[in-house]
């Protein structure tokens, strides 16, 4: 009897890739309960898809872009903000894809530009573009060993292999509460809150993943008894937490996209019953991978000795991580405010978004381009009122790989980690920034592995031909392993009828081959 030893192997692949871009525009009232619009200062959009639909080599998009603008009213040194929703649908062709599939969506607004058409209209043009991909997760049996009563003669090999042991969406959520200092009025109203997340990190732990990060928000605010004035307030907090994952172990590799989703944010009282406490509940969204690495013995050949054995293969790809790290790219730049008439008199708040452009793969690393777009608020000096400056910063980066080629995977994260914007003169900044790229590669490589063994008796006829004695000179690629094969010898009877210490031999080699018998 001759039975394989079967083990599994939990891959996971993208079969399918489609991308489009949808060009979104639209005029908006600003409503009647808002004041006037005299200047815009700032705009941000998100977008939120309801609905991911495949169909036969097609995926539906359904959803929404939600911009919220920030704009100078006909008071003095006041701001309003505002906010539109414009519905989208958009049909992409994607081969290979089918009703019940699970599509994974990516989604980036490459342009947003919000104008003035009045004092009582918005104009807004969106350029989104969606990269869609087909993500399947396989289960592949491999021959690990082998139960056999009869000579058989077998090899193994080893592959280094980044299994995908599991892979969810989850969510992990936030409360914290930011109190104002002392020397700032109590809150009215909020005008205007930006959130991001930095330095953020997640570590595999016993059925659980850990997270850490710092939060930073920036708040514009209408002041109790100053109603002519907008005022500021920002924060750094510290964050950290734990998310539930059953089958996750300390030994494994996470690989976590992490978004914001949802945020609420509230204006509660203090102990006094003063309005001076901003409480903020974001929701991040989790892509989780957790990979395993292991050193994976398979069969990789067999023959037998009394009896006909084939070995039936399927090629499969296998990963083996090449790089779970990434680096930091610094900026060093001086800016100018392209309105002349505002200039600058006080910074209030500076933040930073990357646009990435291309990624490629080059000797011992990826090298990627794009542009940091930092948008800052100021006091003017003339009317004191609030301004903005936009300003594109391109930057190249490589980031190191060993050993990465084009046939590698990789996915990667980016974040602006740091960003430091200070006033060298009316219509000057002196901008530093540091962007944070995260990446997971692996090597990926095509391999035939044995899933099954086809038994039969020996062709005596074929046996009848072969000699029972004969001298073999070994061929420039030839093994012990194909001269026992060949004639249906054990590799340990080859070994000492010619007296070798190892299965090494090199071409011009003569062995003899001795026929046991049968």
């Amino acid at each position: 009897m001759v039975e394989l030893v079967k083990k599994k192997i939990h891959m996971d692949r993208i079969s399918s890739r489609a991308g489009t871009q949808a060009v979104l525009e639209e005029d908006v009232n600003i409503s009647d309960n808002k004041p006037d619009a005299v200047r815009l200062l700032n705009s941000k959009g998100e977008v939120i898809l309801e609905e991911i639909r495949p169909a036969e080599n097609t995926v539906h998009l359904r959803g929404r872009l939600v911009v919220s603008v920030l704009y100078l009213t006909d008071a003095e040194g006041a701001c309003a903000s505002m906010e539109t929703v414009i519905p989208f649908e958009e049909k992409v062709n994607m081969d290979g894809v089918g009703n019940g599939d699970t599509i994974a969506a990516d989604r980036e607004i490459e342009d947003l530009t919000v104008g003035l058409i009045n004092s009582r209209k918005l104009s807004v043009q969106a350029v989104v573009s969606f990269a869609l991909e087909k993500e399947e997760q396989i289960e592949q049996d491999a021959a690990v060993d082998l139960y056999h009563d009869e000579p058989v003669e077998y090899r193994k090999r080893t592959y280094s292999v980044a299994q995908l042991v599991l892979r969810k969406k989850d969510i992990f959520r936030l409360k914290e509460e930011m109190e104002l200092s002392g020397n700032l009025p109590n809150v009215f109203q909020t005008i205007w809150h930006h959130i991001t997340f930095d330095h953020v990190e997640f570590k595999a732990l016993e059925e659980k993943i850990s997270v850490q990060g710092e939060m930073k928000a920036f708040f514009l605010y209408e002041g109790e008894g100053d109603s002519d004035r907008t005022l500021w307030y920002e924060n750094t907090v510290p964050f950290s937490g734990i998310i539930e994952c059953h089958g996750c172990r300390e030994d494994m590799i996470p690989d976590i996209c992490c978004s914001l989703g949802q945020c609420n944010v509230e204006v509660r009282q203090d102990f006094d019953g003063e309005e001076r406490v901003f409480c903020v509940e974001p929701v991040l969204d989790l892509d989780i991978h957790l990979y395993e690495e292991e050193n994976l013995e398979v069969l990789s050949d067999i023959y037998g000795v009394q009896k006909e054995i084939e070995a039936l293969t399927t090629q499969v790809q296998l990963k083996s991580l090449l790089l779970n790290g990434g680096g930091k790219c610094r900026i060093a730049e001086h800016a100018k405010i392209q309105d002349a008439e505002m200039p600058m008199y006080q910074l209030i708040h500076s933040e930073g978004e990357v646009q990435l452009g291309e990624q490629t793969v080059v000797e011992n690393g990826i090298a990627v381009s794009g542009t940091l777009i930092v948008t800052t608020l100021y006091l003017s000096g003339g009317s004191k009122a609030i301004c903005a400056a936009k300003n594109e910063i391109p930057f190249q980066y490589v980031i190191e790989a060993e050993n990465i080629t084009p046939t590698s995977v990789f996915k990667l994260h980016y974040s602006v980690e740091q960003l430091t914007v200070t006033m060298l003169g009316g219509d000057e900044l002196d901008v530093k920034a540091a962007l944070q790229f995260k990446v997971i590669a692996f090597a990926v490589q095509k391999s035939n592995l044995i899933t099954d063994i086809k038994v039969e008796d020996l062709d005596l006829n074929k046996l009848s031909e072969l000699p029972g004695m004969v001298i073999c000179i070994a061929g420039p690629n030839d093994t012990l392993w194909d001269i026992g094969k060949r004639y249906y010898v054990p590799i340990a009877q080859l070994k000492e009828v010619n007296e070798l210490a190892s299965e090494d031999i090199k071409a011009g080699d003569k062995i003899l081959v001795v026929k046991g018998s049968l």
